[in-house]
């Protein structure tokens, strides 16, 4: 693999970013077996978190019908998960780091369950946005865990492997999402479908909590003599990433979207620089910050967040449009619908897998590579949803589908991989719920900007005497032209690191 400018070593202590001095990264060995059990506890943990990410989107007219929800209500049982998933993800990476990643884990996943519960057992859309809300708290909860066990259990080639295998399962759990949710509502009719949805979290979560308490292994002990969670620094952080994300979340394209909400991003820019100087200031006294600044002085891991950040405003907004356009352009029952996306689901799996083997030789050049079969399948997509006729573009966007999945699986765990390279093992939660949180801001903006252009194109053409088709035609191809836009920046964030590598790459060769 490239060279990275900045190694942590193998075999001293590393420094963590805020300065304090961590076990080497063999400190945490285990048995050969135990720790790859450990991996897929926390892998189908994960799934599980970001199925609940989409498999939801389906359920709503569902929802609407048999609570009688509002429009509102409705927008906030999805966007709502994702609010609270990305305000407590950085401060639960943060104290899984200081204390235990394993107790944080159960917590999570015990929140988890009971608040699904509570979902299937809601007897209104007040009460079921509430313990929505509350399982995006435990979905923030679990996540820096996950990532921080994997970097804490595995080193070297056997990294790349794992973060393939858990890039495998976040790729087939983002597609099958939707597919899930269709079934559910066609197995359980108009009126229950949508419980059956939160029920089906329920043993799942059961068994995974047994399975955790009996094989994770515990968090190495740290040189953090006391718990420093940097109560304002959360504070602030809380305000800023509300203030960023909440125009986007609530913006659907509609004439009646609220352009006051837009305001926020002032918010957003003031407590942004507050935070900043309230993180310097709180490292300069020797403590230890919430977001460690230094972290982003390392270029592979800046560099991996960004791509990943602007990645996922892509991802998540194409299959959305994609399930909207068969859906409604199309008539589609739901559950058809999704099964469109399964062809990327599998084809994704597979490339992760085999990117997680290979990152270590190819490095960042496998992304691009990634990228770039992934712009292709793109551009079927988009042809078929124009030019095919619409009793064959439900199969030729399957197609799309499966050229599409090769190329992103290329992308998520090899990108994982190369983020984390040079994060210090017991930072690994931290780092890991930064990137996160770039995943779910980037989610939030994206799905924003397609959706507005997507529902835009409708109510500007909705006279124009075109037939329904037609109309969708033109407002998918108007929402596709974002998600290629963001995925055209990720290329070339990858093609400068690419590049930069290069260059580090000669002058260690001449040095």
């Amino acid at each position: 693999m490239t060279t990275a400018d900045e190694t942590v070593p193998s075999a001293e202590p590393a420094r963590n970013a805020a300065g304090r001095t961590t076990p080497a990264p063999g400190d945490t060995d285990i048995d050969h077996s135990t720790k790859w059990r450990a991996f897929w506890v926390c892998v189908v943990v994960a799934a599980i978190t970001i199925l609940d990410l989409s498999k939801v989107n389906v359920a709503l007219p569902s929802i609407e019908d048999a609570l009688g929800a509002t429009s509102t209500q409705l927008q906030l049982i999805v966007s709502g998960y994702v609010l609270t998933f990305g305000l407590i993800l950085v401060p639960a990476g943060r104290f899984g780091d200081q204390r235990s990643r394993k107790t944080l884990f159960l917590i999570g996943l015990t929140v988890f369950t009971v608040a699904s519960i509570a979902c299937a057992l809601a007897p209104n859309a007040a009460m079921l946005l509430v313990f929505r809300l509350l399982q995006g708290v435990a979905a923030g909860i679990q996540m820096p865990q996950v990532i921080g066990l994997i970097q804490q259990l595995f080193h070297g080639p056997e990294r790349g492997r794992a973060f393939g295998l858990f890039g495998a399962m976040i790729g087939i759990s983002t597609a099958f999402g939707p597919t899930l949710g269709g079934l559910m509502i066609a197995i359980g009719g108009a009126q229950d479908g949508w419980r059956y949805i939160f029920w089906m979290n329920v043993p799942l979560g059961i068994i995974a909590l047994v399975l955790a308490w009996r094989i994770l292994p515990s968090t190495a002990k740290t040189t953090y003599a006391r718990l420093d969670l940097d109560p304002v620094g959360i504070a602030i952080f809380g305000v800023t990433v509300l203030a960023l994300m909440w125009p986007f979340l609530f913006t659907t394209g509609a004439p009646t979207d609220d352009p006051n909400r837009w305001w926020l991003l002032v918010l957003f820019v003031l407590f942004a620089a507050a935070f900043i100087w309230w993180e310097r200031r709180y490292a300069a006294g020797g403590r230890a910050p919430l977001v460690p600044l230094t972290l982003f002085r390392i270029s592979s891991f800046r560099n991996g967040t960004l791509l990943a950040t602007v990645y996922f405003a892509a991802m998540p907004a194409m299959f959305l449009l994609t399930t909207l356009y068969l859906q409604l352009g199309l008539g589609l029952a739901p559950v058809f619908a999704g099964t469109v996306t399964i062809g990327f689901a599998l084809t994704s799996a597979f490339s992760s897998w085999r990117g997680g083997i290979l990152v270590e030789r190819y490095g960042r050049s496998l992304v691009v590579v990634g990228l770039a079969i992934l712009m292709i399948g793109i551009g079927v997509l988009m042809a078929a949803a124009i030019l095919t006729p619409p009793a064959l573009t439900p199969f030729v966007m399957a197609a799309a589908m499966f050229i599409g999945g090769a190329g992103g699986g290329l992308v998520i765990s090899p990108n994982q991989t190369l983020t984390l390279h040079d994060i210090p093992p017991l930072e690994g939660g931290l780092a890991g719920s930064v990137g996160q949180l770039g995943q779910r801001i980037g989610t939030a903006i994206g799905t924003a900007v397609a959706l507005s252009l997507f529902y835009s194109t409708l109510y500007n053409e909705r006279n124009s005497g075109e037939s329904t088709v037609e109309l969708y035609h033109h407002a998918y191809g108007m929402g596709m032209i974002a998600t290629t836009v963001f995925f055209a920046i990720a290329i070339l964030i990858g093609v400068v690191d690419l590049g930069a590598r290069k260059r580090r790459e000669r002058t260690f060769a001449t040095a």
